[in-house]
Formats: structure tokens, C-alpha cells, sequence
């Protein structure tokens, strides 16, 4: 069932809050968008948690950019396309790669520290997927927390930014097919109504949808979810990449460890101590980050064990820590030294490929909302994204969609205050146990519709979703722990019924039912809209 908003209110009886332009999330698509909107208008930038909480904080790896005389856009570009198995816009390609390494030197600028080799030039890793060494990295593997530090310090100096923390944001607010705003609900306020000329959503992943994932707990699908409801577009929703490695510690929360480790030379060996990647692809250990996935699974039964190891011994303990000092702390707090010791990993959820169907300015099909980051699908990532191409992505789409959003605005007036009454009917049905729902669709999703998939447990999947929605979206809840478990089953339920409808294999995407690529047939993206049964097809532009 898909109900319009969550919640019921009066706008006339809510507290206001006017804005020029509103920013849902505070990860680096948010913060980079509120930069570039706060240039010419005033910007509420809002966070779920307190602002660096976010995907973008814990990000390792580093940002893919082309600054070597030896690298090229062209070989970037066909990186990425052949990644992205024939899903991918190259138009959206083209514009990232190639506004790149403006955003890297403006970064540098703003005073982001990337780590540099002793000739003073910036230092490049190669992960896997890539041609060349393309990654800028910073503190070894944090940066995505020197991202966050130095955006999120350029955006308290503008005075047009105002930041809004510990806020969730319930819904968008819509009047005929436009966007004006959303619904929020802090603490100590309550509920109350944002209005805005433009709003952008940069709201972050889904990861938190699976029982095994790399991503902290605020990654619950808000945005995906919220944008759904209002009439946007969803796209390829069973797009979901998975990390291969995690460090897998029985009943330990999951730690990533960055691709660029095995960029570094750190081999995959099962528990015999075999190295088993030459056997499947190519590049071994940088191929891409699905194959991997799914090598290490077939290892894992081939074997009978719970976990394969990163082999990083050919590193010594000064230099590991050297380069990966997150990492290292990570290991030695289990005990692990990783210059002595193989490190249990297994694969787990990552990155949410599918998103807000937007275009090259992070514009929605809904009036007056645009999508960024992780939560929008702009063409870049098609259907598996290339290591570290995220960050850039949200720089890139960030920056775009803030000056257009900022553009359209019209700062001779405020924002229209509509005034919208919203009932829900009061739900007579079971109320079931709200955290045994949520722990069982995290472990149904991994089950399920994790890195390999089969018809039957999909359908099965969505049945089962749909049995829980029934009784818990008819329900009015008071507090965030209610509303993301109604994000959640949702999108869950896209995720599933979009993986039953792709009846191939691409990219993040493997039916064991049907392992072949299919050109003919399913070259073709499923867009979903509030209300539809089933996803419908559109096709690909040409590559």
C-alpha cells in the first residue's frame, strides 16, 4: 500500500520555517549543493543525526579523478561504461569525469588535505575497476571524514547556510504536482512545515535495509521513500552494490575495509590459504566489486565457512598502519595484526545504485525537486558503480543542482504557504512488534535478495513484505523508530519486486535462474512511480 504521507496534519497549525532553498541531508551531495545555492540565496540545510553522520563520514577509499599526465578522461570514461553494463548515460559520464578535477582543486582550496607523495605532488591509488591509479585519498583511508570536516566547515562560514540538526524529515510537501517544502519533527518542537522556492533531496542510502551492511543505521531509504510517495520517479531499484569486504567477527558490527587495500596488494585466500581470484577474473583481486562478491560467496560454500581472509602480509606493520591508520585501529581492537594475520572478511550491503531518476542538474520529474547523491540515479553508476566514483558524483551533481535550484528561486518574494490538510484514518488492524519486523526484513532482504538472486525467493520476498505492510503501513506513529520502519518496507518491496521483474543478469544484479546478460530484452531501465503494480521499462540512451 502506498499512503501519500505518513502522517496527519494541519499546515495552518504547524510552525513554519521559510527558506529559499531547503537541503535534506548533510553528507557531501548536501553540503556541496548548499554551497553553491547559499552563493545567491538562503539555504536550510537539514540532517537527520548530527551533520556528519552520514555515509559520506565513514567513506575509506577516496574520490576517482583524472590529474595524472599518464591517466585520460577517455579511459575513465570507458571505465566507468563498462562497469555500469550498459545502463549507464554517457552524458552523466562524460559530465563528472569531466568536471572532476575542478572539484578536487577547489577542495584544495577550501583546505581539504589530501594525502601527498614526498615529491609534494598529491598521491593516487588504483582500486578496482581502473585503468590507472585515479584516487585521491586523504589521512590513508578517512577520506570521507576530511571530505565531511572541510565541506561542512565552508558551509558554517556562509552566513546564508543555516544547519538544522537531530531533524527528520517525514515527507515532502506537494500542491499540484510541485514541491514546496516538507514535513519535519525534531524532539523538543514537534512537527512542523518547511517551505521552500526549491527543495533538494540528498538524504543518503539504504544500506540499514540489510542485515549485513556497511553503512551506519540512519541509512533507512527516508529519501527514496519520501520521494516515492510525492510522485517522483524511482529507477532501477534492484540495483544494490555489495562491498566484498567487511571484517566478519561473529556478532560484531560489520567494519568496511576500503578496496584500496587490495589496491595496495592485499590478496583474497580461502581458509585452506589458497589465493582464488586469478581462478575466476582477469584482474584478481580488482575486479569489480560485484564479481568479487560473488567469488568470495562460492568460496565460502565451496568451503563451508562463514568467511574468506584479506591477506595483507606482504605489507609490514609500519607500513599498513601508515596507510590504512583506521583500519589498522579497526583490526587491532579484534585482536588482529593485519602484517601477521589474514583478515576474516565477507562481502555486505554498500551503496544504493538505483535512486530518484533525475537529469544532468539533479532535477526530479516532480516541479521544484531535485535529487542528489546517493539517494538520486543521475546515469553515472548505470548498473554497478565503479570504486570510488560516488564522492565525485555527489561534488559534481551537488554543485550543479545548487546553482540551478539557487537560479529558479525567486528571492523577491518568500515561499508560498499553502495550506494543506491531511487526515488518516485511525487503523482498527494488529499492531505488530515493530523491532521483530525490523530485524526480520533486514534478514529476509540478505536472504532473499542479496548478492545472488532466484525467482521464487524474490516473489517470496514480496509476499512477505507486503504481509507486514499490511499491518504496519495503516499505522500512525510519534516518533522516527516508526516512520523509517515504514521507509523501509517500501522500499524493501521496490527492491524486491524490481529484482522478480529483471529476468537477466547484469551487473549488481545475478539470477541464478538466469545468469546471462540479456541485450534483447532487458537493456532497459524500470521506472517506478506511487501506486504502479509493477516497474515500467525505458529504454537505454545509446553508449
Amino acid at each position: 500500500m502506498t499512503r501519500r504521507y505518513l502522517y496527519p496534519f494541519k499546515t495552518h497549525r504547524l510552525p513554519h520555517v521559510l527558506t529559499d532553498i531547503l537541503v535534506i541531508g548533510g553528507g557531501v551531495a548536501g553540503l556541496r549543493a548548499a554551497i553553491a545555492a547559499g552563493e545567491s540565496a538562503d539555504v536550510l540545510l537539514v540532517s537527520k543525526q548530527q551533520l556528519f553522520e552520514s555515509n559520506t563520514y565513514y567513506a575509506q577509499g577516496g574520490i576517482a579523478t583524472v590529474m595524472r599526465p599518464d591517466d585520460s578522461f577517455e579511459s575513465h570514461i570507458a571505465d566507468t561504461l563498462k562497469t555500469g553494463c550498459g545502463l549507464s548515460d554517457p552524458m552523466a559520464v562524460e559530465t563528472v569525469v569531466k568536471e572532476a578535477p575542478a572539484r578536487i582543486e577547489e577542495l584544495i582550496r577550501w583546505g581539504a588535505n589530501f594525502d601527498r607523495e614526498t615529491s609534494g605532488r598529491l598521491a593516487f591509488a588504483r582500486e578496482g575497476g581502473h585503468s590507472f591509479a585515479r584516487i585521491v585519498h586523504a589521512l590513508g583511508d578517512a577520506t570521507g571524514r576530511e571530505l565531511a570536516n572541510c565541506l561542512g566547515a565552508v558551509a558554517r562560514r556562509r552566513d546564508p547556510i543555516s544547519i538544522l540538526e537531530h531533524t527528520f524529515i517525514l515527507d515532502l510537501l506537494t500542491l499540484d504536482g510541485r514541491c514546496v517544502g516538507a514535513l519535519g519533527w525534531t524532539g523538543p518542537r514537534g512537527l512542523f512545515a518547511i517551505f521552500a522556492h526549491q527543495t533538494l533531496l540528498a538524504s543518503g542510502g539504504a544500506g540499514a535495509l540489510y542485515r549485513e551492511t556497511t553503512n551506519p543505521p540512519i541509512a533507512t531509504a527516508d529519501g527514496h521513500a519520501m520521494a516515492y510517495r510525492a510522485g517522483a520517479v524511482l529507477r532501477d531499484m534492484e540495483m544494490v552494490q555489495f562491498h566484498p569486504t567487511t571484517i566478519y567477527i561473529a556478532g560484531a558490527t560489520r567494519s568496511l575495509i576500503s578496496e584500496a587495500v587490495r589496491g595496495e596488494g592485499a590478496r583474497l585466500i580461502n581458509k585452506t590459504g589458497y589465493r582464488f581470484m586469478p581462478d575466476y577474473h582477469p584482474l584478481a583481486e580488482l575486479a569489480p566489486r560485484d564479481v568479487v562478491s560473488r567469488c568470495i560467496l562460492e568460496q565460502m560454500a565451496k568451503t563451508g565457512a562463514t568467511h574468506v581472509f584479506l591477506d595483507c602480509r606482504h605489507m609490514s606493520e609500519e607500513a599498513f598502519q601508515a596507510r590504512f591508520p583506521g583500519i589498522y585501529e579497526v583490526c587491532r581492537k579484534f585482536g588482529i595484526n593485519p602484517a601477521q594475520q589474514p583478515i576474516p572478511v565477507h562481502p555486505s550491503a554498500h551503496y544504493m545504485v538505483g535512486g530518484v531518476r533525475c537529469d544532468l542538474f539533479g532535477r526530479t520529474c516532480l516541479e521544484n525537486l531535485y535529487a542528489i547523491g546517493e539517494v538520486s540515479y543521475t546515469g553515472l553508476h548505470g548498473a554497478n558503480r565503479l570504486a570510488s566514483n560516488s564522492l565525485i558524483e555527489a561534488l559534481v551533481f551537488g554543485k550543479r543542482a545548487g546553482e540551478h535550484a539557487a537560479a529558479l528561486a525567486d528571492h523577491s518574494q518568500p515561499p508560498a504557504t499553502p495550506r494543506l490538510t491531511i487526515d488518516i484514518p485511525r487503523s482498527d488492524r494488529t499492531e505488530l512488534d515493530m523491532p521483530d519486523v525490523l530485524s526480520s526484513l533486514r534478514s529476509l532482504l540478505w536472504r532473499n535478495a542479496g548478492i545472488e538472486r532466484v525467482g521464487p525467493r524474490l516473489n517470496e520476498a514480496v509476499e512477505i513484505i507486503d504481509f507486514w505492510s499490511h499491518y504496519v503501513l495503516d499505522k500512525v506513529f510519534e516518533s522516527p523508530a516508526g516512520w523509517e520502519l515504514q521507509n523501509m518496507l517500501q522500499i524493501a518491496r521496490l527492491i524486491t519486486a524490481s529484482a522478480a521483474a529483471r529476468q537477466e543478469t547484469r551487473g549488481v544484479h545475478f539470477r541464478t535462474d538466469f545468469p546471462a546478460t540479456d541485450d534483447s530484452n532487458w537493456r532497459c531501465h524500470l521506472d517506478w512511480s506511487a501506486g504502479a503494480a509493477q516497474p515500467v521499462t525505458s529504454p537505454v540512451p545509446a553508449q
